[in-house]
């Protein structure tokens, strides 16, 4: 449409808070119709698109690229050549399967250009030179006449010129040009060449004219001395000369270093399975091939000089060196099955080699009996050679048994892998996980990786059982710990669910004794002893582990849930509250479970009379037969006690220990007791209700414990845990909820209350207010496009239904004409049918 026919109804002035909607509408529309209806120029618009929907007569252009001017005309026409070829592919001639396609450059058809393969470069060395034109070979070679036919050749050169060239005149004409351009480069070369010779000869004639040499006693006056090299020079020459950095060699990865690990174990094994044999190494090298007469010996290397020196005693041949060289033959080669054999045929060639050379001699008879006898010699030699042998091979032999066999394959169950392990020492159980974890490395093959995980679990299993022995073989627990954490570190999700998995049983196994006995006794050592093991193998330290947290769980029910009835179970409690400080050492969490097990364990420290004035949670009594537990009360044994650590494995000996003994180690108890404490106070200072927490020990340790009755370094103990206690300082009050509401301050300035009215939008930052109206905004534009678009659809609707009613009414119409034609025709053809009845 055109801008200056559109009509445009602007308002006078401007007036603020209203909304203005300017109309807008093309020619043709009455100003009634644009103010009743604002849109009625887009209506009319749609209604003309709508009716014109179907038709084709507009002509658009439709060819790639031409309204597009980032592309290059180029592009636009190989781009369009593409399109023409991929509409026609496959439209014409589907079925003419002899059609080629012609193919064309630059215009012309490649098949007319293959015509001209004739065609040689001018620059090119394969051109043909010295080929004579068709005159010359005519006046020359034509046998004479030459000169009288030139009159005749001058009138057909007129007729020929007339005449269409030939394609062979043309590729002769052709190559005449391009030796003669050839011919005028070469010229003007040469003359170029010619010129700048001169010019160089003229240019040297000048120079030596305008060249000056200033005399040597100038020179000497001009001549500066040169500076000493500074140190500074020095280091940077110095510098200049030292050896640059070269590359290492890369850091290999973890399955090159596997497999080199695997092949250094593999060649050890077989190493010591030749030696167990008795195959020396000698035996197993390979012997020389046969040498044909036609070998150059290319690739001989001589070791040493096993030449022999011909030479002769009392007129024999002396042959004592041959003897020698055979005899250190014979021990080299001890071991071979065909050896006596081998030895015969060596020297029967010796004997013929020997006759055959020296056939012109006297003494050949003498010299074959001395053979004979040389050899029978021979014989018994390498007969003593053999059994010194076998005697030297037997103790190599047994050492070779008896050492440790470079490569194992992972056991598949657990008694295989406890046979590996029986009546080694510990290093060689080390030696032999250490074997198998490299010869199986999970790099190497497909299955390793799943047969190491069951490793884990037999190891862990192994551990558990070396723990439930009489005598409790702890240092190997303690060696066999850096295996399990290799490969804990390798596979944690099995490790993990190993261990898991033991945890699971141990705390449902306390669960049923509870629900049966309502009571549990502290586990055997075997669960101690993973317990400290989870500790070296995962983090403690997380807030949440998924191996951790069952763990410290376990322990907090051990110490609440288990009864002290005996000595030992004090004993493991306190290993378990050892191995509580062990796990929060770094997250400092606090455990109420440690701090009333130490509570309990000094309760049962007191006598009766003094047990009394303070509270005792679960598991320990106020009264009982279990009070006095740790209570010494001789005085021979309070006085004959020293401070000693309490190993792990007195648990499984104290049936067995004297009385005195069974003080001493309660009194040790309670040394421990002490001293963590002491740990404890250290550990949780920093706790805002670190008071309220130890108070109840300090009550304990102040009021009711009888020090006096302790020995002395005993109350070294009790005074270091004491002070550790009292020392720390209130850094926080405790809550206390006040008995009266504090009285407030009078305030003079005034207090501003912002007030919400109810229906206005309130205010905030600048970005909030934008927000806000690009909101509204954004909705008022939102419903002002569905109310164009739902009227836009109402306007086709009513469109579509008025052209429906059109034509119905159309079509009733035709009908109504139908029906009144054929009325009139009825009517006529009754009125016929009368007429003739009548007639």
């Amino acid at each position: 449409s055109n801008p200056f026919e559109v009509k445009v109804n602007r308002q006078k002035f401007n007036i603020l808070g209203r909304k203005t909607k300017n109309d807008v509408g093309l020619p043709g529309v009455s100003r009634s119709k644009a103010i009743k209806y604002p849109n009625v120029a887009e209506r009319i618009t749609l209604l003309k698109e709508y009716k014109e929907r179907e038709k084709t007569n507009v002509f658009k252009d439709r060819r790639f690229g031409e309204y597009n001017t980032k592309i290059s005309p180029e592009e636009k026409m190989i781009r369009r050549f593409t399109l023409e070829r991929q509409q026609n592919y496959g439209k014409k001639n589907i079925y003419n399967l002899n059609e080629d396609e012609e193919l064309t450059h630059y215009g012309q058809s490649l098949a007319e250009i293959e015509k001209l393969n004739d065609i040689v470069d001018s620059d090119s060395d394969t051109e043909e030179r010295g080929t004579l034109s068709a005159e010359l070979t005519a006046t020359h070679f034509g046998g004479g006449g030459g000169l009288l036919r030139k009159k005749a050749s001058s009138e057909q050169r007129d007729e020929e010129e007339e005449k269409p060239k030939s394609r062979k005149e043309l590729i002769e004409e052709m190559i005449a040009k391009s030796k003669q351009e050839k011919q005028e480069r070469q010229s003007q070369r040469e003359s170029a060449l010619e010129l700048t010779e001169k010019l160089d000869n003229d240019w040297k004639e000048i120079q030596t004219l305008i060249a000056r040499k200033a005399p040597k006693s100038e020179r000497k006056d001009k001549e500066v001395e040169k500076p000493k090299p500074d140190d500074y020079d020095m280091i940077v020459r110095e510098l200049g000369f030292e050896m640059k950095a070269k590359p290492s060699e890369r850091m290999k990865t973890e399955e090159e270093l596997a497999k080199e690990e695997q092949a250094r174990l593999q060649k050890l094994e077989a190493d010591r399975l030749r030696r167990m044999h008795g195959i020396d190494e000698q035996a197993t090298k390979k012997k020389p091939s046969h040498v044909s007469a036609d070998d150059l010996a290319d690739g001989f290397i001589l070791d040493k000089d096993d030449r022999l020196l011909l030479s002769y005693k009392d007129g024999k041949m002396n042959i004592e060196n041959e003897e020698e060289g055979e005899k250190e033959e014979e021990e080299g080669e001890e071991d071979n099955e065909n050896e006596e054999e081998s030895e015969e045929e060596s020297a029967n060639e010796d004997e013929d080699s020997a006759a055959d050379s020296h056939s012109d001699l006297e003494s050949d008879l003498e010299s074959e009996e001395e053979v004979a006898d040389n050899k029978e010699q021979k014989k018994c030699k390498t007969n003593e050679n053999k059994s010194q042998s076998v005697e030297e091979l037997d103790p190599k032999m047994e050492a070779a048994k008896s050492e440790l066999p470079y490569t194992f394959a992972v056991p598949e169950s657990y008694e295989t892998f406890k046979s590996l392990l029986a009546g080694r020492t510990i290093e060689q159980q080390l030696t032999v996980l250490e074997r198998i974890q490299k010869c199986n490395h999970p790099s190497l093959a497909a299955g390793n990786k799943a047969k190491l995980e069951k490793l884990f679990g037999f190891l862990l299993e192994y551990i558990g059982e070396l723990a439930t022995l009489d005598l409790p073989e702890l240092r190997t627990i303690d060696k066999l710990v850096l295996p399990l954490y290799n490969l804990c570190q390798m596979f944690p999700e099995a490790a993990s669910d190993s261990i898991k998995f033991i945890l699971r049983d141990a705390a449902h196994d306390m669960e049923e004794v509870i629900e049966v006995k309502g009571r549990a006794p502290f586990p055997g050592l075997d669960t101690l002893i993973y317990l400290k093991i989870i500790s070296l193998l995962f983090p403690t330290s997380d807030f949440w582990h998924p191996v951790v947290t069952p763990a410290f769980i376990y322990m907090s029910q051990l110490l609440t849930k288990c009864r002290i009835t005996t000595l030992q179970d004090v004993i493991k409690g306190l290993f378990v509250c050892c191995l509580f400080l062990e796990y929060v050492s770094l997250s400092r969490r606090f455990v109420p479970e440690l701090i009333n097990f130490l509570l309990g364990v000094l309760h049962i420290s007191l006598p009766k009379k003094q047990a009394q004035g303070y509270t005792v949670v679960h598991p320990f009594t106020p009264v009982g037969k279990n009070l006095e537990l740790l209570l010494v009360s001789d005085k021979k044994d309070l006085d004959s006690w020293q401070k000693q650590n309490l190993p792990l494995s007195i648990v499984t000996r104290l049936n067995e220990t004297s009385t005195t003994e069974m003080n001493h180690i309660r009194l040790s108890c309670l040394a421990l007791c002490f001293d963590l404490i002491k740990k404890c106070a250290v550990l949780y200072e920093s706790l805002p209700s670190f008071h309220e927490i130890m108070h109840p020990v300090r009550t304990l340790l102040t009021q009711h414990v009888p020090v006096k009755e302790y020995p002395a370094q005993l109350q070294e103990w009790y005074h270091s845990a004491l002070k550790e206690l009292e020392s720390k300082v209130k850094h926080y009050a405790p809550l206390i909820c006040e008995k009266k509401k504090p009285v407030p301050l009078k305030q003079y300035t005034p207090k501003i209350v912002k007030v919400l009215e109810f229906g206005r939008k309130q205010g905030g930052s600048k970005q909030e207010q934008e927000r806000k109206q690009l909101i509204q905004k954004h909705k008022r534009e939102l419903k002002g496009a569905i109310r164009e678009i739902r009227k836009d659809n109402q306007f086709l609707a009513r469109a579509q239904l008025s052209e429906i009613m059109e034509r119905d009414s159309a079509r009733k119409r035709k009908v109504k004409e139908l029906l009144g034609s054929l009325a009139t025709q009825e009517g006529e053809w009754k009125a016929m049918k009368r007429k003739k009845g009548k007639n």
